[in-house]
């Protein structure tokens, strides 16, 4: 099941490439994009009755998404910015190298590398992602205060996913 950050940035990045039409299924749930639709109200009532459909937990995420998520890309795009956009723009997003598990400490028994409110400098290592039995320092590449940490210890991640956000100094 897809989070609303991912169906988000899914929708840019439809919104920006030359094709029309898009259609992502996975696990039983289907999104489907369309661009330059004049006939929105079908669109929408396409994506509701697949929402009906799809398993109860991705029904719930959908219908809590906010209304510009399940309209075609053309309106997502002449929407506002909404204020958690707004309150993200200046902000350093600290991403992963690669694909592996995430880790907030060097080890189980010990504190977390930061939290949230600690200062960080361009060396401060911020966490570890483990990949293959090889277990990378990630640093922080910015001055700055650490805003808030995006994932989980012990969670997946993918290459270029946000881990935290940081207040520049």
């Amino acid at each position: 099941m897809l989070k609303i950050q991912e169906i988000r940035e899914l929708i840019k990045l439809v919104d920006q490439s030359s094709i029309d039409e898009f259609t992502f299924e996975h696990d039983g749930s289907k999104i489907k994009m369309k661009k330059h639709n004049d006939n929105t109200g079908s669109v929408m009532k396409h994506v509701n009755q697949e929402v009906q459909q799809a398993p109860a937990a991705v029904q719930e995420t959908v219908q809590q998404a906010p209304t510009a998520v399940a309209a075609p890309v053309a309106v997502q795009a002449e929407a506002p910015k909404s204020v958690e956009a707004a309150s993200t723009e200046n902000l350093h997003k600290i991403t992963s190298p690669m694909v592996g598990t995430f880790y907030a400490a060097p080890s189980p028994d010990t504190e977390n590398y930061v939290k949230v409110g600690d200062r960080v400098n361009t060396n401060k290592v911020v966490c570890i992602v483990e990949a293959m039995k090889l277990f990378n320092e990630i640093e922080a590449e910015v001055n700055g205060e650490i805003v808030e940490i995006l994932v989980k210890n012990g969670q997946l991640v993918e290459y270029g996913q946000p881990l935290f956000l940081v207040k520049p100094e």
